[in-house]
């Protein structure tokens, strides 16, 4: 079990902290914060303590170092089981931090806008909010990470309920925070990969300049789908961040029950054939296999003959096999 004494709360997405974070200085949790955030809160009547004020130093560099800091590492990260930990912390007059909400710069968001520039993308590489969230997770036996607004109410009323918040829960918000920054880094490496025109690639291989070494995948899940290729096996849909073509990633369902694995495979299939068509087109598929595909004027037009196309017969007789007499 973990009491909650004392909060770092520093979010870039800043959607539901203020209640979250009223809410845990009224159960008695020190709130300390940073820049925006801490402004925010104050702003909003959330008793709240400046990071500076622990550290001894102001934010410097527009905001590029304010956590990098002992007194704010220490304290998540000094093990409360091992008493020369706790002298360490002593020693710097800083006290333990118990919780720690953080979200991150928005990376995958700023590189998928049109025109962004590379400076741009690099102004939102987050430093210390992945460094608190690792440290955070790291020592998830007796700190709670919280990396998503999602998470805000079920430790909110887990702690309320308790008064604690268990070694369970800390497990999963570790292995969400963990993820959440696999994936972040995932993208900013593929970003620069392509920004920086893979140069190690170039001189490994010049005929595979395209192509990513290594390959780093990391996608968040978009939906659970109702069966895998087979009914008794599981399956989900993963999308690519930041994409925003018609795709299957992008496909809004308006009806209809649960998609299965097989079902968004020929949904990609037939998209990607219609796409290949400047006019109004449409395709019959079965497991990936086009069946019928036609172009109209209309897509109604179209569908009713590449619904038909399977079923007419050629007018012209079938050549005989080599050999073979009529």
């Amino acid at each position: 079990m973990s009491l909650i004494r004392r909060a770092l709360i520093s979010v870039s997405d800043k959607v539901g902290v203020v209640e979250f974070a009223r809410r845990l200085a009224e159960q008695g949790v020190e709130i300390l914060s940073t820049g925006g955030t801490a402004r925010l809160l104050a702003e909003n009547g959330v008793p709240v303590t400046p990071v500076e004020q622990v550290t001894g130093f102001p934010e410097v560099m527009d905001g590029r170092v304010k956590t990098l800091h002992p007194a704010i590492h220490g304290a998540i990260l000094a093990d409360r089981a091992v008493p020369a930990h706790m002298q360490a912390l002593d020693s710097i007059d800083a006290a333990p931090i118990d919780l720690v909400c953080v979200n991150l710069y928005p990376f995958e968001a700023t590189v998928a806008r049109e025109g962004v520039t590379l400076t741009e993308a690099i102004e939102n590489i987050d430093i210390g909010g992945p460094a608190m969230i690792r440290s955070a997770a790291k020592n998830h036996a007796h700190v709670a990470i919280v990396t998503s607004p999602e998470q805000y109410g079920p430790v909110l009323e887990e702690l309320t309920r308790t008064g604690v918040i268990s070694l369970e829960t800390r497990e999963q918000l570790a292995l969400a925070a963990v993820q959440r920054t696999s994936q972040y880094d995932a993208s900013i490496s593929a970003y620069l990969g392509s920004a920086f025109d893979n140069p190690k690639s170039k001189n490994q291989n010049p005929k595979s300049e395209a192509l990513p070494d290594p390959l780093q995948i990391s996608l968040p899940q978009s939906q659970v789908l109702r069966y895998g290729e087979n009914p008794h096996q599981r399956a989900a849909f993963y999308r690519e961040p930041g994409i925003t073509e018609a795709c299957a990633g992008t496909a809004r369902q308006l009806h209809g029950k649960e998609l299965s694995f097989i079902n968004m495979l020929d949904m990609d299939a037939a998209l990607e054939l219609v796409k290949e068509f400047d006019r109004p087109a449409a395709a019959i598929i079965k497991h990936t296999n086009p069946c019928g595909c036609a172009v109209a004027d209309t897509l109604t037009e179209a569908y009713r003959l590449a619904r038909d196309a399977n079923c007419r017969r050629s007018t012209h007789p079938a050549p005989a096999s080599e050999g073979s007499s009529r």
